[in-house]
C-alpha cells in the first residue's frame, strides 16, 4: 500500500504553482479553507494538510469546457443559465 503524502499549505501553493501554473498564495488557501471554495484538506491537530490528489481534483473542478474562440464562452454561460433557470422553475410548483 502506498503511504499518501500530505502537503503542508506552502508545499501546496508551490505544488499548484509548479503543475498547473496557477498562483495561489498560501494566504488564499488559508482563506479559501475559512471562507469555502477552495481544495479539501485535512487537519493534524492544527495543521493543515493537502492530499495531491485532492489538489488535482480541485483543479480540474475549476475548468470550463474547452473553447475555440471567446464566443463560445458565452454560448456556454448561456447555456448553464437557461439550464439553472429551468431547474429552479421546476424545483417550485406554484411554478408548474
Amino acid at each position: 500500500m502506498d503511504a499518501i503524502k500530505f502537503l503542508r499549505r506552502k508545499v501546496a501553493s508551490a505544488y499548484l504553482r509548479e503543475k498547473f501554473g496557477l498562483e495561489y498564495a498560501p494566504s488564499t488557501l488559508a482563506k479559501l479553507a475559512v471562507v469555502g471554495g477552495g481544495p479539501p484538506f485535512r487537519r493534524m491537530n492544527r495543521v493543515p494538510l493537502y492530499d495531491p490528489a485532492d489538489l488535482d481534483q480541485w483543479v480540474a473542478s475549476k475548468l470550463g469546457p474547452r473553447m475555440r474562440s471567446t464566443s463560445e464562452g458565452a454560448r456556454h454561460a448561456a447555456i448553464v443559465a437557461s439550464k439553472t433557470a429551468s431547474l429552479c422553475d421546476a424545483s417550485d410548483p406554484s411554478k408548474l
